[in-house]
């Protein structure tokens, strides 16, 4: 290894970083799918030679704490490197092979300079259907991982430069949107390109040794500073229990429970207490536990430090084999994030036991994804596929974001315009929820209600919602926020409540679906909330007159 100056790591680390972001503006712009164009349900980052994550685009943490769990399983049990090839392509969304859920195909590329591997460059895609028993394949019903769509094991996609027809055939012959997948599949593969590219640029100008000792460097830096963060926080332990609503098939609700113990600058998390893995598809692989982990941590601890591999280093987790938290073969996993979201609250709410004044009240902790599969008067089959946010906890630095994208799956708006205008619904409502923010001295932030109405013959809707019987959990004396509910009302006024995970619920047109989110929960005593915020809150209609009585102010006051 040669010596390098900190300078000169400091350049190649952004030189790194904007190659991650290049590939990033490459699906984006080439994508063909709402989810990845609209949504940007997409990552991409690069890795060292030997797999270790060295650089990140600014998309989504869930994917990115874990793309380099795949690549180091994908290598260690699949494809060793010494069988890597200039031009290959490796591909898998097997969540028992390192992935994340069968949606979510993620694709490697190794990167050569002078005949040596210097670099890999990877992509992760969440594509609009992968089969399975629901389009969207989000299949309440499923109990096993075969009915959520079609495994792709860890494989090359391309063999040094000549792609494998034969697979994207296969592929496309199982999903319900070839086009968009097909679309969105090349959009990862013209990525790989482009960062392939972007690297061998670097290694061209400071030379494959340089970048190696960059590499490592600031690998071992982001652990330092990762280890000084710990540090900062009082030794001790802390134990805290979030509760799931269900898997979407029984009724028994869903433990989460955490040990947090930091000693010096390193911290254990345990999740012992946790509940068995359970027969509906909300379950949790190590990596994508491990993800939510580090999310939580990097997102309490580590607003400076230069997320990679290095940051994981001072973190121990322990999951119990066979829970919810680290499932075993063949159980169903595609809503995850179910539970996912659920963990990194729960490591949120112990930490808020060490530093209170930190950590927020829980947001909405879900991501509240939907498919409605449409048949046209032509015959022509769309799945109109979304995600929608909630609420943020208030802080010891004031109120919770309204209906903003939590940094754990970090999506974004698809504007109801561009739905519309692609797919047979049209829009009643779209804003906030008065009163759905927990009620604190500084108060959750509020969540949001979606409401559209089917103008094709028929169709058939499938969710994978949370937060119908737990709210997010006030700090401090703070109130919870508001609870979740999604509603149908059929063309002849009935109405009708859904449970939060359906699968193929029918609907025709003229049909009415409302989707409201919840609100996050409130920070320290509502007692304290001044008149005059409470006042604000009412005109500006994030609060009602009965909503604003729950702080115990006289209204006459607030209005003054």
């Amino acid at each position: 290894m040669t010596a390098i100056s900190p300078v000169r790591v400091e350049i190649v680390r952004n030189a790194l970083v904007a190659a991650a972001e290049e590939m990033s503006i490459t699906i984006w712009r080439t994508s063909r799918s709402t989810v990845v164009r609209e949504i940007l349900d997409f990552s991409t980052a690069v890795f060292d030679a030997d797999g270790r994550q060295v650089a990140q685009s600014a998309r989504i943490p869930v994917h990115l704490n874990s793309m380099s769990a795949c690549l180091e399983r994908l290598i260690a049990d699949f494809i060793p490197l010494d069988r890597w090839d200039d031009g290959d392509v490796i591909v898998t969304n097997d969540p028992y092979s390192g992935g994340q859920h069968l949606p979510d195909i993620q694709t490697f590329r190794p990167v050569f300079h002078e005949g040596r591997r210097i670099a890999i460059v990877g992509t992760l895609c969440h594509h609009v259907d992968v089969g399975g028993g629901a389009p969207g394949s989000y299949y309440a019903d499923a109990r096993e991982i075969f009915q959520e769509g079609i495994r792709i094991p860890p494989l090359k996609l391309a063999e040094k430069g000549v792609l494998n027809q034969a697979i994207v055939d296969l592929v496309l012959a199982n999903v319900r949107q070839p086009d968009e997948t097909s679309g969105d599949l090349k959009a990862q593969i013209a990525a790989l390109g482009i960062g392939a590219r972007a690297m061998e640029r670097i290694a061209a100008k400071y030379g494959a040794a340089d970048l190696a000792a960059a590499t490592s460097a600031i690998l071992d830096g982001s652990e330092t500073m990762m280890r000084a963060a710990i540090a900062g926080l009082p030794d001790g332990a802390a134990d805290f229990v979030e509760w799931v609503d269900d898997d979407g098939q029984t009724e028994g609700p869903i433990r989460l429970q955490v040990r947090l113990e930091k000693q010096g600058d390193r911290i254990r998390l345990d999740f012992g207490g946790s509940s068995p893995q359970v027969q509906g598809p909300v379950n949790n692989t190590r990596a994508m536990t491990c993800s939510a982990v580090y999310y939580a941590l990097l997102a309490a601890l580590g607003k400076d430090i230069p997320a990679n591999s290095g940051c994981y280093r001072p973190i121990e987790v322990v999951l119990p084999e066979g829970s919810v938290v680290d499932a075993r073969f063949p159980a169903p996993v595609t809503g995850r994030m179910v539970v996912n979201h659920r963990i990194a609250t729960a490591v949120f709410g112990a930490l808020a036991q060490l530093v209170p004044d930190r950590i927020p009240a829980a947001y909405y902790a879900i991501s509240y994804v939907y498919a409605l599969a449409t048949v046209e008067a032509s015959g022509r089959r769309r799945v109109y596929f979304d995600i929608e946010v909630g609420g943020w906890g208030g802080h010891a630095g004031g109120d919770g974001a309204s209906a903003l994208s939590c940094g754990l799956h970090n999506n974004t708006n698809a504007p109801i315009e561009m739905v519309e205008a692609k797919y047979p619904v049209t829009f009643l409502r779209y804003g906030l929820v008065p009163d759905s923010g927990g009620p604190g001295r500084n108060r959750g932030g509020l969540g949001l209600v979606r409401e559209f109405r089917l103008d094709a013959p028929v169709g058939s809707l499938s969710t994978n919602f949370e937060r119908f019987k737990h709210p997010p959990y006030g700090i401090g004396g703070g109130r919870p926020g508001s609870l979740s509910r999604t509603t149908l009302t059929r063309a002849d006024g009935s109405v009708e409540a859904l449970r939060s995970k359906v699968s193929g619920v029918p609907v025709r047109a003229g049909d009415v679906i409302t989707i409201e989110t919840s609100g996050g929960g409130g920070w320290g005593d509502p007692a304290e909330r001044p008149a005059a915020r409470i006042a604000a809150d009412l005109a500006d209609g994030m609060v009602t007159p009965a909503g604003a009585a729950l702080y115990g102010t006289e209204l006459d006051e607030a209005a003054e």
